[in-house]
């Protein structure tokens, strides 16, 4: 894994906007709608093209593919994998709960998406059906990157953590315990991240499970209740990546993508101890939003592990607001003061840009412009800093 030994390096967390035709053949092939496969594969591969280029255009370091194959960024393992059907019985987020009038907000968006609060549920063993899915992904990658070679540092590809599998596709009474479902999927998930490491990227694990479930799945347990829980998630992790180094994975937690009060977030040095257990080069967290700005004292309080770099969210992905470059480099000089080290800092964003096909509350040329302000702050950083 590439770190910041002459500036400060720019990455994303993954997800990134898809063209409206590729979301709605998306989200037809997720309800089981017969769809044109080659006109779905032509726009996916199109859009992982776009994402390539534009990532580089605007001065990202550390790209990806978008995620533009894939209907949403956990529920795609539901295609992959066998032992899903019917629907997921979600828990209300607490703030939703508490703020009705918000949610109404929210449903007047009037927002075309896929399966988000309503995802299939496991009610039979989980298995992979075939990594051919996840082969034909990787090839869309390599082929947009092979027009782009010597204009990208790094690259790295996402996945499901089996713990945001769990939680949000639910265990329908078929596996006995919750950590016998997060086991069992992990198990088979071994399968992809060993294929995503086999082709040379980064791994980038998604687990906003280990924060969001908090004020979801777990609102109405103990603190140590969730403690407990995100552990073994984490636990599963390790045991997922056995056979990758620590320094070829990323990890990525968010208290939910969604521009809500999050009044009811865990506070990150609840679980910052829990999570610093994953065995990765890289942990991923939200810092530019409004209710987790404040929480690098935590990571001085709680050192992540001294041979990890943090990857700080310094772009808010759930406002079309348009970071000013100074404001990115107060965040990046305020992460490497937090940190202690500069070449452990690698600028990034809170969250995905189009975390489920329809699910695209920023404007796509927005999101260049934030990449490009991103690339800018980062740039003046590094003055400051070398």
């Amino acid at each position: 894994m590439k770190n910041s030994q002459e500036r400060i390096l720019t990455t994303h967390v993954g997800s990134l906007p898809r063209a409206r035709e590729l979301s709605d053949l998306l989200i037809a092939d997720e309800a089981r709608e017969t769809i044109d496969r080659d006109r779905i594969d032509k726009l996916a591969e199109s859009g992982v093209r776009h994402c390539v280029s534009m990532e580089i255009d605007a001065g990202i370091d550390i790209i990806n593919d978008g995620e533009q194959p894939r209907v949403g960024f956990q529920t795609y393992v539901a295609q992959r994998l066998d032992g899903f059907d019917g629907v997921s019985e979600r828990e209300l987020f607490r703030d939703f709960a508490d703020h009705p009038e918000f949610g109404a907000i929210w449903e007047a968006r009037g927002m075309v998406m896929s399966k988000v609060f309503d995802a299939p549920a496991a009610n039979r063993d989980v298995k992979y059906k075939s990594l051919d899915p996840a082969i034909r992904e990787c090839d869309m990658f390599d082929a947009a990157l092979s027009d782009n070679k010597g204009r990208y540092v790094e690259t790295f590809m996402t996945a499901a953590s089996p713990g945001i599998v769990c939680t949000t596709m639910r265990n329908d009474g078929h596996y006995e315990s919750h950590e016998s479902y997060v086991r069992a999927v992990a198990r088979e998930l071994r399968q992809e991240y060993e294929l995503i490491h086999s082709r040379g990227y980064l791994l980038q694990l998604d687990c906003p499970d280990l924060a969001m479930e908090w004020h979801g799945m777990f609102q109405n347990g103990t603190l140590k209740d969730f403690q407990d829980a995100i552990s073994i998630h984490i636990d599963a992790i390790n045991e997922a990546c056995i056979n990758i180094p620590k320094d070829r994975i990323r990890l990525h937690v968010c208290w939910g993508n969604y521009d809500g009060p999050h009044d009811h977030d865990v506070p990150l040095a609840d679980i910052l101890p829990v999570i610093s257990e994953a065995k990765v080069g890289a942990f991923s967290l939200e810092f530019a939003n409004p209710r987790h700005q404040h929480e690098y004292m935590s990571l001085k309080e709680n050192p992540i592990p001294k041979d990890s770099l943090l990857i700080p969210g310094v772009i808010d992905s759930t406002v079309n607001y348009i970071e000013h470059p100074q404001v990115i480099c107060n965040r990046i000089l305020e992460a490497v003061n937090a940190v202690g080290d500069k070449e452990r800092v690698i600028a990034g964003a809170d969250c995905g840009f189009g975390t489920f096909a329809g699910w695209e509350m920023v404007a796509s040329s927005v999101v260049w412009k934030k990449f490009e302000a991103l690339a800018e702050g980062a740039r003046m950083a590094s003055e400051k800093l070398w």
